[in-house]
């Protein structure tokens, strides 16, 4: 793919859209079984962008939901058509519903936020005028976690220090996906197609000119939380994965050290014989060594297969998602 070349705007234009019928701020919500909560989020979101004075556009990816979800997207589409619609054939995953509402927005600003309110709309406000400022990217900081448990504040902390360790990339910790994208930043991000995606990496990567703001983070509006540790643990090893291959070095490491170790230790079995003659070793150790070595080696080929099962899904070059219908967007958008 021939690298896009983006060049630099001014200040002044910042103020206008990139056509006439673009709107300046694209708001993506990507959304799974929300029915709870989209009442709330449509009104406080409308009735904020109204007062804004900036013309707008919300694009809500519905992924895959098997609730009330579709048919409320529909009916808040028919009331106001700035509500356009992406409903997935399935469930793609949050970081894929983000990538589709970033190929669908058509803003000179865009900013993903999450349907359960715990982003809060009126931070926009402040994000755009740091964007008119000239930064290209503003994003999100919680200024702190008090409304998480000790296990996911200590997880989070210990996830940020290890992938900032590991990547070369630097990813602001306490940072979500609420952020303003400048249209240069979206036309980068667009480009990155890899399939096992962690789109805060892939903000960061892209680089271009940023800043902060910060803010506090309320409880959910409606609905409960759709991540558990599990899937915690899994984005944070897309994260890793994805951005560093300093656990492959890690591996291979720990092989040179463990054959290193075992040279070292036949040598000296074999210099014991020989002074004190022939000597049958104990069942224990003989059975940890074993143990030992094995463990190693299916860590290793672990380690490993991350690695080869994120090169397989690429090979396969499926699409990222499948829209099953759409509503308010054109095929050229999708």
């Amino acid at each position: 793919m021939t690298p896009l070349n983006i060049s630099t705007p001014t200040s002044q234009s910042r103020e206008i859209a990139l056509d006439q019928s673009a709107p300046t701020l694209s708001i993506i919500v990507p959304m799974f079984n929300e029915e709870e909560v989209l009442p709330a989020l449509f009104e406080r979101l409308g009735q904020f962008l109204d007062q804004l004075g900036e013309s707008y556009e919300i694009i809500c990816v519905n992924d895959g939901s098997t609730d009330a979800t579709a048919r409320i997207l529909a009916a808040a589409h028919e009331r106001d058509d700035r509500i356009k619609v992406l409903n997935f054939s399935r469930n793609f995953g949050k970081e894929i519903a983000l990538t589709a509402g970033l190929d669908a927005a058509a803003g000179e600003a865009v900013v993903p936020i999450d349907a359960d309110l715990q982003d809060p709309p009126e931070l926009i406000e402040k994000f755009l005028e740091k964007w008119r400022e000239g930064f290209d990217v503003v994003y999100a900081v919680r200024r702190h976690r008090d409304s998480d448990t000790a296990m996911k504040r200590w997880t989070a902390r210990k996830f940020y220090k290890v992938i900032n360790r590991l990547s070369g990339v630097p990813i602001p910790a306490n940072t979500g996906d609420f952020r303003l994208m400048d249209r240069r930043v979206v036309q980068a991000v667009v480009q990155l197609r890899e399939h096992n995606r962690f789109m805060k990496g892939l903000f960061a990567w892209v680089g271009f000119r940023h800043t902060e703001v910060a803010y506090d983070r309320p409880e959910r509006a409606a609905g409960q939380t759709k991540f558990n540790y599990w899937r915690l643990w899994n984005f944070a090893l897309d994260g890793i994965t994805g951005f560093s291959t300093v656990p492959l070095r890690i591996a291979g490491y720990v092989g040179m050290l463990t054959a290193l170790a075992a040279i070292i230790y036949g040598v000296f079995l074999i210099s014991r014989t020989l002074v004190y003659g022939v000597d049958v070793p104990g069942y224990a150790s003989l059975m940890v060594a074993v143990l030992l070595i094995g463990g190693l080696q299916l860590v290793v080929l672990g380690v490993i297969g991350e690695y080869l099962g994120r090169l397989y899904a690429e090979a396969q070059k499926r699409p990222l998602y499948i829209v099953e219908s759409s509503l308010g967007l054109n095929d050229q958008a999708l």
